[in-house]
């Protein structure tokens, strides 16, 4: 029934869009053409001023209430040491652009007005004019200098490798349909090597290739957690489609593609918990008050939980497919001894997964594999051991 309803709704309006097509052109007939084609031009430009004011108006209002949630603006400061020259960057293009885009809109609309067909006016044709050939070419290629100038050097700044004196941790980020698979490596500090022929869906996941001795070591965790004011060097790889590997407040986004892995390289500044405090204020006693353009939930009136609760993400930011909401992961920054805390309780996924299996190369072989390189306090280093053999091949 609501359907019916519907369909009729919608013959009605046609109905009455064809009818009044048919009066305009008999009242056309009546009053001449001619001065039906100035009436009509007389309405068409004093809407195109109507349009222009609700136009631009409403562009500005909703951009000074929804800038507060755009990159760069708000609270939502950038959370990596890279990211301001990405949000200056924004920022410098938003206001020329803005400035162009109000200004030809203006023009646009204002000329539709004045410049509207009228009895007793004239058109007049200008071919040329040197001035403003000049104005309207030079200025944009000014402003056009200054952008690219400025985003070339960002983008050397944010797209630089780490250089191999510079001390950094490496992680790798594997994306399939739909989630991410992580990878550390061990006490090592090196990732061990891959080939894709070695993926299968039980003990080995992303190929990894357990004679090279670096994976023995490596490890698989649930979660991103990363050390505050260390540099973060991220290897980026697909599994099956294209993915997105996209770290919003970090101003991170790389696209994880099939069979040829990609890097991004950044260095946290705030730790969750310092970036949880830095999203609220507070009042004169000291006391926690969040800022007004946060919503606060009716089950919890200061809004001091969702501030709380509040963990940096890993996004994918491509359509990859329907599960891609799905493939969010908590990315925890924390201080680098609470990191190194972490990492040590780390199993490596060969000794959960692989060893005594029947891909296990080391099969029925003694080995030694290092959890810290460094005394344990006692004397001797800290160590896990396979039994059964007498070899040792990772020494």
């Amino acid at each position: 029934m609501t359907l019916l309803i519907i369909l009729f709704c919608l013959i009605l309006i046609i109905v009455v869009a064809v009818q009044i097509g048919r009066l305009t052109e008999l009242a056309n007939k009546i009053r001449g053409e001619e001065a039906a084609q100035f009436e009509s031009n007389r309405w068409n430009g004093a809407l195109s001023l109507v349009f222009l004011v609700v136009f631009l108006g409403g562009t500005i209002i909703s951009s000074g209430y929804y800038g507060k949630y755009m990159l760069g603006f708000g609270p939502w400061v950038s959370a990596s040491e890279h990211g301001g020259a990405l949000d200056s960057m924004f920022k410098w293009t938003l206001f020329f652009t803005g400035v162009v885009f109000v200004l030809t809109h203006i023009a646009l609309f204002w000329f539709a007005w004045k410049y509207r067909g009228r009895k007793g006016h004239k058109a007049r044709f200008l071919p040329h004019n040197d001035n403003l050939e000049i104005i309207w070419t030079a200025v944009p290629a000014i402003v056009m200098t200054f952008l690219v100038i400025k985003g070339l050097d960002a983008w050397n700044d944010v797209m630089a490798d780490v250089q191999p004196d510079e001390e950094y941790i490496e992680m790798e980020a594997t994306g399939y349909q739909w989630g991410w698979m992580l990878r550390y490596p061990g006490p090592d500090g090196k990732l061990g090597a891959r080939d894709y022929t070695l993926i299968n869906s039980g003990n080995n996941p992303l190929g990894q290739d357990w004679t090279d001795v670096k994976n023995l070591d490596d490890f698989h965790p649930t979660e991103v957690v990363l050390p505050v004011g260390k540099k973060v060097r991220v290897r980026i790889t697909s599994r099956d489609v294209l993915h997105n590997f996209y770290l919003p407040h970090f101003r991170v986004k790389m696209d994880a593609v099939p069979g040829m892995p990609t890097y991004f390289t950044f260095t946290p500044k705030y730790t969750t918990e310092e970036y949880r405090q830095l999203l609220g204020v507070k009042d004169n006693m000291g006391n926690p008050k969040y800022p007004e353009w946060y919503e606060i939930d009716s089950e919890d009136p200061d809004g001091r939980k969702k501030f709380q609760t509040f963990n940096f993400e890993l996004a994918c930011a491509e359509l990859c497919g329907r599960g891609h909401y799905s493939m969010r992961k908590i990315v925890r920054i924390v201080s680098e001894e609470e990191f190194q805390r972490w990492a040590d309780e780390q199993q490596s996924w060969y000794l959960l997964s692989v060893r005594n299996t029947d891909d296990d190369p080391y099969k029925g072989q003694m080995l030694t594999i290092d959890v810290e390189e460094t005394d344990g306090g006692d004397g001797e280093s800290d160590e896990q051991q396979t039994e059964n053999a007498d070899e040792n091949p990772a020494d």
